[in-house]
């Protein structure tokens, strides 16, 4: 059986990325970029007003004050601006141009208006209120590189140097199938021997967040030819197939013969941690394939341990896995296991300090735990009784 980080290794080699496609900037948010994209211009791409005001020449300034400088013409954002006459001012606006011959702003807070003429009290220094060509980026240096999952100030950056549209990784296909005799659909009539599917509404979401478009097919039923025709049809188009349930050792877990019997290469089988020991991991004829334990929390758990890192890497994203924090147990753990466990339990700042307390109900079949936790605190395999006050590695639910 492999360790978690064993199996995550794997599962992450050699992933066959999708194709690159090209997207408006508008409707690239949470998209991967697949090539860097170049400054096209400067930015700012000419020298401008942090302030309303008056551009002047400071040397014109000449000791001792104050001084009273004729106001010429006016520099406002959209239009060019005329050039500052020897000994005046121009009048100025927040990201206009700096008239040519100026080097200077002054805040009209600074200034006394008298008729067509400023009096200043105070010198000025060359620079002040300038927001030089170029001081943010430059063109031709990289805005935003190669696997960076692309937020809304990366699309401002992008529209701010003059990108129309940018390279992206195509979405992957993600297809859910749920296995077993006991599922029906949230909301039919009520059936004392079957359950409400919960699954795949949870791992629809989570494989949707990570940039997927996601199918979910018709429930498979135990039934190995039945599944191997559904598992078949499914994979059509597919990069990744998600099975949930019916794959641990049960005389009705059919999902491993019915995979095998649909051309999918088993890579592994099992995996410790806890929740999420049955997980199968393989390849198919056009793609992955991933086999998610039945329980809602085991499923939830596998899926942000190895679904979304898996995900992500298809589309060439630079940080696959969920960056982990430290945090301090605000509660004593009994941990045991020869697996690296993951506790569901919720953070927060007691003053200074990141503290973490798991939850009390950690079955793995508990649909609360998720709901209630923010958070999944990583004990390590063979780990003795972890004191209150402890450190332990933390993972936020937010960032999977």
């Amino acid at each position: 059986m492999l360790t978690f980080e064993e199996a995550l290794g794997r599962l992450l080699e050699g992933v066959q990325p999708t194709i690159e496609e090209r997207v408006p900037v508008g409707d690239a948010d949470g998209r991967v970029m697949a090539r860097d994209l170049i400054a096209r211009t400067d930015l700012p791409p000419y020298d401008y007003s942090a302030m309303d005001g008056y551009a002047i020449r400071s040397s014109a300034l000449q000791p001792p004050g104050p001084w009273k400088l004729a106001v010429r013409g006016e520099s406002r954002t959209g239009a060019a601006p005329p050039d500052l006459e020897p000994g005046c001012a121009c009048r100025i606006f927040t990201g206009a141009h700096i008239p040519a011959g100026a080097d200077a702003v002054v805040m009209q807070e600074d200034v006394a208006r008298d008729g067509d003429e400023i009096v200043l009290a105070r010198d000025v220094r060359a620079g002040s209120h300038i927001r030089r060509r170029a001081d943010d980026m430059a063109a031709g240096t990289t805005a935003i590189a190669a696997g960076t999952r692309l937020g809304p100030g990366h699309l401002a950056l992008a529209a701010s140097v003059d990108a129309g549209w940018v390279w992206v990784s195509r979405r992957p296909v993600v297809t859910i199938v749920s296995t077993g005799d006991e599922l029906r659909y949230p909301g039919e009539p009520e059936d004392a021997n079957r359950l409400p599917e919960s699954v795949s509404v949870a791992i629809k979401a989570m494989a949707a967040r990570a940039g997927a478009f996601v199918r979910v097919a018709p429930f498979a039923p135990d039934d190995p030819a039945s599944t191997a025709k559904l598992i078949t049809d499914a994979m059509r188009g597919t990069d990744l197939l998600i099975t949930i349930g019916g794959v641990s050792v049960g005389e009705h877990d059919v999902v491993r013969p019915a995979l095998e019997a649909s051309g999918v290469q088993i890579e592994f089988w099992r995996v410790k941690v806890k929740p999420g020991k049955p997980i199968a991991v393989g390849r198919g004829p056009a793609g992955r394939v991933l086999g998610l334990p039945g329980n809602p929390t085991s499923a939830q758990v596998s899926f942000a341990l190895f679904g979304m890192p898996l995900l992500r890497a298809m589309q060439r994203d630079s940080r696959p896995t969920a960056a982990r924090i430290r945090a301090r147990l605000l509660d004593e753990v009994h941990a045991t296991s020869d697996r690296t466990e993951f506790l569901r339990g919720s953070l927060h700042m007691d003053g200074s300090r990141l503290v973490a307390r798991p939850l009390r109900n950690q079955a793995s079949g508990a649909t609360t735990s998720m709901a209630m936790s923010d958070c999944l605190l990583v004990i390590p395999a063979e780990s003795s009784k972890l004191a209150a006050g402890s450190e332990v590695d933390v993972i936020r639910l937010s960032d999977v």
